[in-house]
């Protein structure tokens, strides 16, 4: 038997970094973000007696006689971190792959995540619902394995579509947000994702900043301010379609979180910018933590076709991309067998 699952990567309009639970508690944060057409795949094939795990896309592969001999040493950690949350009975082999390039600050890791825990909750037969899937692929980075980070990535992989959310201590309420296919569909033709071929360093930067958090900096504390206000407007522009006042507001977001670290922007990512502008986007962020990465840019649909043509020129890598309106998907086969 084999279960496969496939969870779309997502798209930050504003308010990210206050997702995180050190923020949230004291705070409060707020995000508004969306699944786009980009997704995390794993497949896993029930049978024999090893366990093993692969990344296609990154070439990786590790092959264990038995669970009990899983450690966490850099090479498929979150595969492991799975199967450990959510054991199975007998060998596995779980696959994994993704339609991004790596390190593209499109919350990969965080689809990855619900893709792995939605395979092996139906594996062992559990239903869980898109929030608990987002819930255990969270505790599966942050508890698991001790990681740094924030939930709006697995629940927009879970939940799909237009979503605001808000953060608090332990807590969080995901509103998804009035906005058609239709108006989703024009809104991608207003839309470039630009992968600027640098991997982004996510832990490194996350440490950084909160360090800087804590010590109360105060460039720190209004930028973070700004990006959760900035989050009511973008829900309000999202579902009245108010495409060039989104840009707008995205543009604000970006210079706040530019504000967090001075490697938020790259050289490479600034003068991929600069010719988009100059082409006529309208507003321009990262996405995810920054720090290479991609871009997301908003701009008039006349100029869409010059906008990509200046960010290639400038040594980007457009990603074609639709904004998706489902979540999480599971789906099974029955005798495929073992790899």
């Amino acid at each position: 038997m084999s279960v496969h699952a496939k969870a779309p990567l997502r798209v930050d309009f504003t308010g990210g970094w206050t997702d995180v639970p050190e923020y949230a508690a004291r705070e409060t944060g707020a995000v508004v973000a969306a699944a786009v057409g980009l997704y995390a795949y794993v497949d896993a094939f029930l049978g024999g007696m090893k366990i093993k795990f692969a990344a296609e896309d990154l070439g990786e592969r590790v092959t264990y006689q038995s669970s009990g001999f899983i450690r966490y040493d850099g090479r498929l950690d979150l595969h492991k971190a799975a199967l450990n949350l959510l054991p199975v009975t007998g060998g596995i082999e779980l696959l994994s792959r993704s339609d991004a390039p790596s390190g593209s600050g499109l919350g990969a890791s965080g689809a990855l995540d619900v893709a792995l825990v939605a395979v092996l909750a139906h594996c062992r037969r559990e239903p869980y619902d898109e929030s608990a899937l987002a819930e255990l692929g969270f505790m599966l980075e942050t508890q698991e394995l001790g990681l740094l980070g924030g939930r709006q990535d697995q629940l927009t992989a879970a939940l799909g579509g237009f979503q605001r959310y808000d953060f608090g201590d332990d807590r969080v309420e995901a509103r998804r947000l009035s906005v058609t296919q239709e108006a989703a569909d024009d809104l991608a033709c207003h839309t470039t994702i630009v992968y600027t071929g640098q991997s982004h360093f996510s832990s490194a930067t996350h440490a950084y900043v909160w360090d800087a958090y804590r010590n109360k900096d105060p460039q720190v504390l209004r930028a973070l301010s700004t990006m959760r206000e900035l989050s009511d407007r973008a829900a309000i522009e999202l579902e009245a379609g108010q495409w060039q006042s989104l840009a707008t507001t995205i543009d604000e977001n970006w210079q706040a979180q530019r504000r967090l670290h001075p490697t938020i922007a790259s050289e490479r990512s600034e003068a991929i910018e600069a010719a988009m502008r100059e082409a006529g986007a309208w507003g321009v962020k990262a996405t995810g933590a920054g720090a290479g990465g991609c871009l997301l840019v908003l701009g008039p649909r006349a100029s869409r076709a010059a906008v990509r043509d200046a960010a290639r020129r400038a040594g980007g890598v457009v990603l074609e991309t639709t904004f998706a309106m489902e979540g999480v998907n599971v789906w099974e086969h029955g005798d495929d067998g073992p790899h």
